[in-house]
């Protein structure tokens, strides 16, 4: 099993943002593409990964949305947008909420749900243009790979130094990718491994 988290410090904490402009709906866009490419195949989804989606927009931030594919989650690359906007939809205050089998949501923190990964026992890679190479790093099976939002914003300043001296930071490559094709290169990375 793999693990990605998206960290976005502009994505909309609730459903009510416009599915025809999700550019304005804090770059809603871009959780989207790395969703696709985290669980989407040629002809099939994949069951071994499980993403965590830390939103920090407006108006109720932060939200954690975790999302595991199985055989009972029906959702098409068309449908991906719809069925964010409905666990956003679905957040109860206090409470984790299963939205549809394997999708929830719940209040809680960017460091929060990166601890809880750690307390769980798994390897935690933070993506840093300064890290080192995906292809010389030792990656185990059960990994989890932090990545943050677009440019400019990434992961949080203060949050990103502390997580680098606590976990491996690794890079992709020398040129800067979008975050949804950072989740491809890694997928096959660990494709390549075998894992």
């Amino acid at each position: 099993m793999r693990t990605f988290v998206y960290f976005s410090s502009s994505a909309r904490t609730s459903g009510n943002f416009d599915m025809s402009d999700l550019m304005s709906a804090g770059r809603m866009d871009i959780a989207i593409h790395v969703m696709i490419n985290a669980f989407f195949l040629s002809h099939k989804l994949r069951d071994d990964v499980t993403l965590h989606l830390v939103f920090y927009g407006m108006p109720d931030p932060p939200k954690h949305i975790e999302i595991r594919i199985s055989g009972e989650t029906n959702v098409s690359k068309k449908d991906v947008a719809t069925l964010i906007k409905k666990i956003l939809y679905k957040y109860k205050p206090g409470q984790k909420v299963e939205v549809v089998p394997g999708c929830f949501i719940e209040k809680k923190s960017f460091l929060d749900v990166i601890e809880e990964l750690s307390a769980e026992g798994k390897e935690i890679f933070i993506l840093d243009e300064g890290g080192v190479s995906i292809r010389e790093a030792e990656i185990k099976d059960d990994s989890v790979f932090v990545i943050g939002d677009h440019n400019d914003k990434g992961l949080p300043r203060k949050e990103l130094k502390r997580l680098k001296k606590k976990f491996n930071p690794v890079s992709v490559g020398p040129k800067i990718y979008f975050a949804s094709q950072v989740v491809t290169i890694i997928n096959n990375e660990l494709d390549l491994r075998g894992f």
